[in-house]
């Protein structure tokens, strides 16, 4: 089994969770175990079918064509999510519901729905990629849902202190080069 990219795929995958959490709880906005298992949930889910869809690859091209088109297929969204500002934690931040009613604010439900769509788009392409490499779809999923509810929990929780680090500034970054590793290590590997 492919221990180790199922760890980084879930690692890598929700890099951007963190950044939003840290800035979420840098406006003071609060994101509850309910509504961070919704986020989790949904990003579960989406991954679940795009490794499904990945899997499927494999019954129409050889074993090795699918393992080159899924690895280079992670490549190519580690480069992207690099090279795009629509990644990026800034741009994220304009898109992001916050209420405004109270002082301290919580995160409402459908705002989780909606971020979990939001956060769940590098799940979808890095999904399609491990499904044609042939990696474990539920062992994927599982990894995507626990660092979407640890990275996600993380940030809300340490917002400011951790929004000046260095992983809290280049999330988007790190993501991406964590898939083009992950990719690259796929290539060779088989």
């Amino acid at each position: 089994m492919h221990w180790i990219t199922i760890i980084l795929i879930g690692i890598a995958a929700n890099l951007d969770n963190l950044g939003i959490g840290l800035a979420y709880g840098v406006k003071q906005t609060k994101i509850s175990i309910i509504s961070n298992f919704t986020i989790a949930i949904i990003s579960m889910a989406l991954t679940y079918i795009a490794v499904i869809a990945g899997s499927t690859i494999i019954e129409y091209i050889s074993p090795h064509k699918a393992n080159i088109f899924g690895s280079l297929l992670l490549v190519g969204v580690g480069v992207w999510t690099v090279l795009s500002k629509r990644f990026s934690n800034q741009e994220s931040l304009k898109n992001l519901p916050v209420k405004s009613e109270e002082k301290c604010h919580t995160l409402s439900y459908k705002e989780a729905i909606i971020l979990g769509f939001i956060l769940s788009v590098n799940c979808i392409a890095g999904g399609i990629g491990i499904g044609a490499n042939g990696i474990s779809a539920i062992w994927t999923v599982i990894s995507i849902g626990f660092f979407s509810i640890l990275t996600v929990g993380i940030g809300s929780h340490f917002g400011y202190l951790l929004s000046k680090t260095f992983l809290g500034k280049y999330s988007t970054v790190l993501s991406g080069c964590l898939l083009i590793l992950i990719g690259v290590y796929e290539i060779f590997t088989k």
